[in-house]
C-alpha cells in the first residue's frame, strides 16, 4: 500500500473545506460505458459528453431540475442542453432494469466493504455519504 503521511479521511476532510469555503461545484461525467455492461452497453456518446462538460463550465446546469440517486445520492441533471435527458440518468439507459439495479448494488457493496479501512477516523460527513444498498424496486420498466 502507498504511504501518506495522513489517514485517506484527512485528506478528504481538507478537501471538503477547500470545496466549501470556495464554493466548488464538482461535476461527474459519464465519459465510457452507457446502457448496460460490456456488451450490451455501449460507450457514451463523445458529442454528449463534450455538450454535458460545456454545460457544466457555462453555467448551463446551474439553474435545472435535479433528480437524487438513491445509490450514491448524487443529483442527477434532469435535463442538459444537446443532451437527450434520457441518457442523463444511468438506470434509464438500461434496458433490463433488474440487472442496472443489481450492478448498482454490487458497486455499492464494493465500496462498503473497502471502506471499512476507513470508517474509524470518518467523519458523519463522510459516513452519511457511503453508497447504499438499496432493494430493487419490484416494479421495474
Amino acid at each position: 500500500a502507498p504511504f501518506l503521511p495522513l489517514h485517506p479521511t484527512k485528506y478528504a476532510s481538507m478537501l471538503g473545506e477547500k470545496m466549501r469555503k470556495n464554493d466548488v461545484k464538482v461535476w461527474l461525467v459519464n465519459t465510457g460505458w452507457s446502457g448496460g455492461p460490456y456488451g450490451v452497453g455501449s460507450r457514451m456518446k463523445l458529442k454528449f459528453t463534450r455538450a454535458m462538460i460545456t454545460a457544466a463550465l457555462r453555467g448551463k446546469l446551474n439553474d435545472v431540475a435535479y433528480n437524487p440517486d438513491p445509490v450514491f445520492g448524487l443529483d442527477i441533471p434532469a435535463s442538459c442542453p444537446d443532451v437527450p435527458s434520457n441518457v442523463l440518468n444511468p438506470v434509464d439507459t438500461w434496458a433490463d432494469k433488474e440487472a442496472y439495479y443489481n450492478k448498482v448494488n454490487e458497486l455499492a457493496r464494493r465500496f462498503r466493504e473497502n471502506f471499512k479501512r476507513f470508517e474509524e477516523l470518518a467523519t458523519e460527513e463522510m459516513l452519511a455519504a457511503v453508497p447504499k444498498v438499496i432493494s430493487v424496486p419490484s416494479v421495474v420498466g
